[in-house]
């Protein structure tokens, strides 16, 4: 069912706040709230698209711009670590720097200035990205010193300048030799140190760094070839057999790097290796998301959110006959999983609940294109070992067990997906969760999410419901009351282990014990989540609850006073389109912003709870 949308619900929704209140007189005004009118019906009022296209960011086709040229330069020169690469990514992001700073600030529309902030903070932050390869690139060069020469290869190549087939051979042979010389000294040394090798300055994030470019370098040196092979025939004749004794030398040289440097085994669990980047590496993620508050103020947040959690939890377990022992009413919990192959048929019927549930609370507007198109897809044995639960989206993936699995992964994984764990992530992935915004980002402010994917925004909205839906009696028994508490919990747990880890406080077996002990998880899951934080960006698991409560605590300033209706609240802020939850405050409120805004939004209020 498709509702009509009032005047005002129309009109915030779909023109910009701050166009109202701060656009200059040439500027175009808000539409006739009425032309505003179905914009969520299928097929949409094509008016209704006419007027929102009428007031977009005066910045949109620079942004666009941006994207779309850092996206050319970084095809064109493909070979990661490269010094070419760097120097003409790094004179893209400057000259862009200097062009923005021409831009008369105060002329654009709230959405253009909105889109200026988020302009100059992706600027910045790549330019950092930039100083981070540089430095990771000296800490693999001892593992890969025929780098710079098959960068050459293809840059040569790509530089509109014909290879010498012969001088190509050679330098292949020689190659081939090299690398095979660094394969058979790494298995001699490993033989020496019961298979583990340990090298000053090389940790074993850094050798499996180390290992994946040289896999990259061996895709390069593919690439390379395959323009030449089979359509010059003196290069064929003169490189083919090199070409391939280098290729397999890569591969070998690859494996023993994880091997005897890493610990990957084949056939056996991989070992959970991350890269912590410290409280300075920390520094520009935190400046591009625009969160005021440091690391260990974060931390305090994430354990403040943690004890409210278990305060509830053992007021379930209370009225579920487990007295305070929480951790048994969870573990009751884990128990009820469905049979192998019926968790998509139950967890049909939660999507069917939730979106009903939702909608009629009356809070927010569901195209019904959107409720209509998701679907279910089963996750990989493989993929469930960093990610053992959900992912969402169009297509959301369901954790379970396969048939090929062990005995004891067979069972981790159903206590881990059982219907009432799952419960509330069911709305996460699809509507009004992940999928839902992403249907509306192909479709609204479409520019944003290329240049500014934040899981802030991502994950902190999908995690808000699962908040407000608790307010509002979602649960359907106390079982379910369980699940919605664990993965709350389990959010607020990533704020303290995640934060530990990136500050080289808590090793990964620490953070793995810390996730069993304190918040219950079965030990193959939680060490895949530790497994995925290791390899994330620094920030991503501790976005979903702060980005959810940045999002609670904008609507207690704007819906719980009254200055707007839920359904206006949420409309807006899906439309926006992805961007630091302190630039969805200033969209909805209309701030006045200026060219050198910084973030200063400290939203956290637990009192306010």
């Amino acid at each position: 069912m498709t509702r009509r949308l009032s005047p005002r619900t129309a009109f915030l929704s779909l023109t910009l706040a701050g166009l109202c209140a701060a656009a200059p007189a040439a500027k175009a005004q808000a539409p006739d709230a009425a032309a505003l009118q179905g914009w969520a019906e299928d097929p949409p009022v094509l008016s209704a698209l006419v007027a929102f296209a009428q007031t977009e960011s005066d910045l949109r086709a620079s942004v666009v711009r941006y994207v779309e040229d850092k996206a050319a330069i970084g095809r064109r020169y493909p070979v990661l670590y490269s010094s070419a690469r760097a120097a003409r990514l790094r004179a893209f992001h400057e000259g862009w720097r200097a062009r923005l700073i021409e831009v008369d600030f105060n002329s654009l529309n709230q959405e253009g200035r909105i889109d200026y902030i988020l302009l100059r903070n992706r600027i910045d932050y790549d330019l950092a990205m930039l100083d981070l390869a540089e430095q990771r690139a000296k800490e693999i060069a001892p593992l890969v010193p025929f780098a710079d020469s098959i960068r050459r290869l293809e840059e040569t190549r790509l530089d509109r300048r014909r290879a010498d087939p012969r001088e190509s051979a050679s330098l292949l042979n020689d190659l081939v030799r090299q690398v095979e010389a660094l394969t058979a000294a790494l298995v001699q040394e490993a033989a020496r140190r019961n298979g583990l090798v340990v090298r000053r300055g090389i940790t074993p994030a850094i050798a499996l760094r180390a290992a994946e470019h040289v896999e990259h370098l061996r895709e390069t040196l593919k690439n390379w070839n395959t323009f030449y092979d089979g359509y010059d025939p003196e290069f064929s004749w003169w490189v083919r057999k090199p070409y391939a004794a280098l290729d397999a030398a890569f591969s070998a040289y690859a494996a023993a790097i994880k091997a005897h440097m890493v610990g990957i085994k084949e056939g056996k669990t991989p070992p959970i290796v991350g890269d912590p980047v410290l409280a300075e590496g920390l520094q520009a993620d935190l400046a591009v998301e625009m969160i005021p508050y440091t690391p260990k103020e974060l931390i305090a947040i994430g354990e403040k959110e943690f004890a409210w959690i278990e305060t509830e939890m053992k007021k379930v377990a209370r009225d579920m006959g487990f007295g305070d022992d929480w951790q048994a009413a969870l573990e009751h919990v884990k128990n009820l999983a469905p049979p192998p192959g019926e968790i998509p048929w139950t967890l049909y019927d939660i999507a069917d609940y939730s979106e009903t549930f939702i909608e009629n609370l009356d809070v927010i507007n569901m195209p019904p294109l959107a409720r209509e198109v998701w679907r279910f897809a089963m996750q990989t044995p493989e993929r469930q070992l960093y990610n053992p639960f959900f992912s969402g989206g169009e297509v959301t993936r369901l954790s379970y067990p396969t048939d090929g699995m062990e005995h004891d992964q067979k069972m981790m994984s159903m206590r881990g997906n059982t219907p009432h764990f799952n419960f509330p992530t069911v709305q996460h992935e699809l509507v009004p969760g992940h999928h839902l915004q992403s249907f509306m980002n192909r479709r609204f402010n479409s520019h944003r999410a290329a240049l500014n994917w934040t899981p802030f925004w991502t994950e902190g909205w999908a995690l808000y419901w699962e908040l407000i839906l608790w307010d509002r009696g979602f649960a359907r028994n106390d079982p379910d009351k369980i699940g919605m508490l664990f993965w709350r919990m389990h959010r607020a747990a990533r704020i303290i282990f995640s934060l530990n880890y990136q500050l080289g406080n808590w090793s990964p077996e620490q953070c793995v014990n810390f996730l069993v002990e304190r918040v219950g998880h079965e030990r193959a899951n939680a060490e895949a989540e530790v497994r995925r934080t290791a390899r994330d960006a620094p920030l991503y698991q501790i976005a979903y609850m702060t980005g959810a409560l940045q999002i609670r605590a904008l609507r207690r300033e704007l819906v719980e006073s009254g200055l707007m209706s839920e359904e206006e609240f949420h409309n807006a802020i899906l439309i926006g389109g992805p961007m630091p939850i302190e630039l969805v405050r200033a969209r909805l409120t209309g701030k006045k912003l200026t060219r050198d805004y910084q973030s200063q939004w400290r939203f956290y209020n637990e009192a306010g709870r």
